[in-house]
């Protein structure tokens, strides 16, 4: 494993962007992939079981987006700083500097899923061969609607906390943590690497200026996703947050399209059930075409 920090100058200021990578980038046989942590706001901690597809001959490279964990926070910043085109010219300053934009691979996790299949239809990136679209949302309303429903189930204080959210952090985070028991990550301890990632906005010492910016307030790419060209696969849980309806536009949108649900997860397969969704993505990030 390699960690450090890029370089990434935006509007006239130089900033850090923190990295890791796992496997061999210059001796790779197969194209690295890029994970795309959600938030907007969290870490790619939570997502380092990906790093099992090292294994597989598959670089993985891992990124903390601007304004969060490890890179740089800029909690002076205005509302309007924070948008996808900013996200975007990060992960094309990662793709520059590692020097692979010739041939790479997108995951992206719930709000990472937004931003790579925002990177494919804005910027149509000519070395983009594979778009793994895990746990995430064709439209923001999709995805309040699923929360509504899934919420009739708690009890007030719960549904209270959500309804609050960034408004009020600290009910916020309490609520979020009883939705996220069912709807999460079902796993048992729950892992330090997810805790950890959302306490990076919600923990003592977290940073919720970007996860409170409103970055995703009315968004939706469902008209856009005919501009999708590579080879798509969308993957969710059976108890998932991004249920079936939240997902089922990249499917019915998407030229080239497989949709695969996990029967025993929520929203984080990669940890729920971590061997066959390795083996499903290594197969896929493989497969010619």
């Amino acid at each position: 494993m390699v960690e450090g920090t890029i370089p990434f100058t935006y509007q006239g200021e130089t900033y850090q962007t923190y990295y890791k990578v796992f496997g061999d980038l210059p001796a790779r046989v197969h194209p690295p992939v890029i994970a795309l942590h959600g938030g907007p706001g969290l870490s790619h901690d939570y997502l380092l079981p990906l790093s099992d597809l090292a294994h597989a001959s598959i670089p993985v490279i891992f990124y903390d987006q601007i304004g969060n964990a490890r890179s740089t926070h800029l909690r002076d910043k205005p509302r309007d700083f924070w948008n996808i085109d900013l996200f975007i010219d990060e992960l094309e300053n990662v793709l520059a500097h590692f020097r692979i934009e010739d041939a790479f691979s997108l995951v992206g996790h719930s709000w990472g899923g937004i931003l790579a299949s925002e990177m494919e239809v804005r910027r149509q990136p000519p070395g983009l061969r594979k778009l793994i679209i895990t746990n995430s949302l064709a439209a923001g309303s999709l995805w309040n609607k699923s929360n509504a429903i899934l919420l009739e189930t708690f009890p007030e204080e719960v549904r209270a906390g959500m309804a609050a959210g960034m408004k009020d952090p600290k009910a916020y985070y309490a609520a979020l943590r009883e939705f996220h028991a069912q709807y999460g990550c079902i796993v048992r301890p729950i892992p330090e690497e997810f805790v950890y990632s959302l306490d990076q906005v919600f923990g003592e010492n977290g940073d919720t200026t970007v996860s409170s910016a409103g970055i995703i307030k009315g968004w939706s790419i469902i008209d856009r996703l005919h501009l999708v060209r590579v080879p798509t696969l969308v993957l969710n849980g059976r108890k998932d947050i991004a249920q079936d309806f939240v997902v089922a536009p990249f499917f019915e949108k998407i030229r080239k399209v497989k949709w695969v649900t996990f029967e025993n997860s929520s929203h984080t397969p990669f940890w729920e059930e971590r061997e066959r969704y390795m083996q499903l993505v290594g197969d896929f990030l493989k497969l010619d075409g």
